[in-house]
């Protein structure tokens, strides 16, 4: 069981790690952090982290070190990298919690297994919102009496399911779920446009769903909280989301596997991605539905409300 007066390193505290690693923090746990990002970094710091300039100074100073990253590629070069946690000199266990895919996860686990570093297949699922409320779904893979030394760490995080033993296992659970979240938004969305464009009022709609079999986690959350009051702030890019279900077909597919629906789901999140903005929050994708539809705006009451409780500047 990891000690909360042990310094953990935690890479990568932006969306996702920041409100993981304050998560940690308010549970006791002394942190050593690194993110290029300089807002993240004062954020962290604010909140009782300790700054390290790199990732290989992270590993320096801490025997387990998390990484929270946005690509493949980016949790590569701070695994592997000249100035990565490979490179350090106290490291024992390396935790990942992106969304990486098993091929690079592989690849990473046995880099840093030749350095006798422990790796750690740990992807979460549950969005901002999940992160910074403890309820996140964390899917692990790799040495179990690792994972269990590990086990108060995660389950900060929030609930622990232990996908195998094999690196890669965990990344597959979570890509398959996030193919079935974001394929479920994306259709959901089509299904609102085209009801508004019918004449239904947007609200009833989305009660009526959810009381029937159409309910899925973008009509009991994201379209209410997200798109019914336009404030497009779920939290996750469109960018990630054309990433995710990229990596969930193209796994699926290297299986033998036909993914008629995924490829759908992919050339939507391809098309909003190629429309030139691709952090906008993944919710904006409807925006663009409605345009093709011929001009109409899913908006619910929600939406008066929010707009008559905004800050002005």
């Amino acid at each position: 069981m990891a000690e909360a007066n042990e310094p953990i390193g935690f890479i990568g505290v932006g969306v996702m790690g920041g409100p993981m690693s304050e998560r940690l923090l308010q549970a006791g746990y002394a942190l050593i952090v690194h993110d290029v990002d300089p807002g993240a970094m004062r954020r962290a710091t604010r909140a009782g982290a300790k700054p390290a300039r790199s990732a290989k100074e992270v590993a320096d100073r801490a025997s387990t070190v998390f990484v929270s990253l946005p690509t493949p590629q980016v949790v590569r070069e701070v695994a592997l990298g000249a100035r990565g946690v490979v490179r350090g000199s106290k490291v024992r266990t390396f935790v990942d919690l992106s969304t990486t895919g098993t091929a690079i996860e592989k690849e990473i686990a046995a880099a840093v297994a030749k350095r006798k570093i422990v790796p750690i297949d740990a992807p979460v699922s549950g969005g901002a919102t999940g992160a910074k409320a403890g309820t996140l779904a964390v899917m692990v893979a790799g040495d179990r009496a690792t994972i269990e030394r590990l086990r108060p760490l995660f389950e900060v995080f929030g609930t622990v399911f232990v996908a195998g033993r094999r690196p890669g296992q965990a990344q597959m659970l979570k890509l398959l779920n996030n193919l079935l979240s974001l394929s479920a938004l994306a259709m959901s969305c089509e299904a609102m446009v085209a009801g508004v464009k019918a004449g239904l009022d947007p609200d009833l709609m989305v009660a009526a769903i959810n009381a029937g079999s159409g309910r899925n986690t973008a009509t009991l959350d994201k379209i209410p909280r997200a798109i019914l009051t336009r404030t497009f702030d779920f939290g996750f890019p469109i960018s990630g989301a054309l990433k995710d279900v990229g990596l969930a077909v193209d796994e699926c597919q290297a299986l033998g596997v036909p993914m008629w629906v995924g490829n759908a789901a992919r050339q939507l999140w391809q098309y909003a991605y190629a429309q030139g903005e691709p952090k906008r929050d993944m919710t904006r994708l409807i925006t663009y539905l409605e345009k093709l539809a011929g001009g109409v705006t899913v908006k619910g009451k929600a939406a008066k409300r929010v707009s008559r409780n905004a800050v002005k500047p």
